[in-house]
């Protein structure tokens, strides 16, 4: 169900398609500084629709396997470590106020979850398990309040190839490259990229099970654009990829930028 309001950010900081370097897959470029965490317009808004997903529909939006707590818990130190120098969060052992003023108990035995009340990111860890299903990453655990057209239930346990299995640009070459990245990226390298669709449905939560496709936009009012970092973690080298979603107005981009998407994505 659509929510009663959109929530939006007043403008995108990155057009994807606006450059060749992030537009052809994988589409990876070098993360620098603190970065790794983006605090935006739509803070507030989010995190109310954040916290209701969370209260309201848990099972669709946070899952763990046993093997990956230690990865949960090691990331939940890493986000916290950020959130105490990040001015409008006051955090003490036991709770964190964010900008909003809404208080979040920090429930360790919940890190997914838990961080999914704090930033606007959503999580996926992904982790090698060459044992039980040969050379590529699974993933192992994740917060995933705003997916676009896919269900974490689906997903959860699965490899790469096989979580982008429904994706026709994710090609098995494509595939190879993003699981050599994978394996390469170290502790304290970080990497981002981007992607943009158009949207009727400004909608944050779209999940959607594996054959049933997204609806094709007619009146192409919104640009929805993910922002995707990954991270190795050091202690339990899990990855972790991180998902910011953006949904603007399409009126709102700039000429330059809305004569691209007509070619690219109309």
């Amino acid at each position: 169900m659509t929510s009663p309001q959109p929530i939006l950010q007043a403008r995108l900081p990155f057009a994807p398609w606006m450059d060749a370097r992030t537009w052809r897959l994988p589409g990876v470029l070098p993360l620098e500084g603190e970065e790794w965490l983006r605090f935006d317009d739509a803070y507030a808004a989010q995190m109310a629709e954040r916290d209701r997903l969370i209260a309201e529909r848990e099972p669709l939006v946070h899952a763990l396997l046993p093997a990956s707590r230690q990865a949960a818990e090691e990331l939940m130190n890493e986000v916290l470590a950020v959130l105490a120098r990040t001015p409008g969060f006051r955090l003490s052992v036991a709770e964190a106020e964010r900008p909003d003023g809404v208080t979040v108990a920090l429930d360790r035995t919940a890190p997914l979850r838990t961080l999914g009340r704090l930033v606007q990111e959503d999580f996926c860890l992904m982790q090698a398990q060459p044992l039980h299903l040969g050379e590529e990453s699974v993933l192992t655990g994740a917060i995933l309040c705003f997916p676009a057209s896919w269900t974490l239930a689906e997903k959860l346990g699965q490899p790469l190839v096989r979580i982008h299995l429904p994706v026709e640009r994710y090609t098995q070459d494509v595939a190879r490259r993003v699981q050599r990245m994978f394996d390469a990226i170290r502790p304290g390298q970080m990497l981002w990229r981007a992607n943009a669709l158009l949207y009727d449905d400004f909608t944050l939560h779209q999940p959607r099970v594996e054959g049933a496709r997204r609806p094709k936009p007619l009146a192409q009012t919104y640009v929805r654009s993910e922002r995707q970092t990954l991270r190795r973690l050091p202690q339990s080298g899990a990855v972790v990829f991180g998902i910011h979603t953006y949904v603007v107005l399409r009126a709102g981009l700039s000429k330059e930028a809305e004569d691209c998407i007509l070619g690219l994505l109309g």
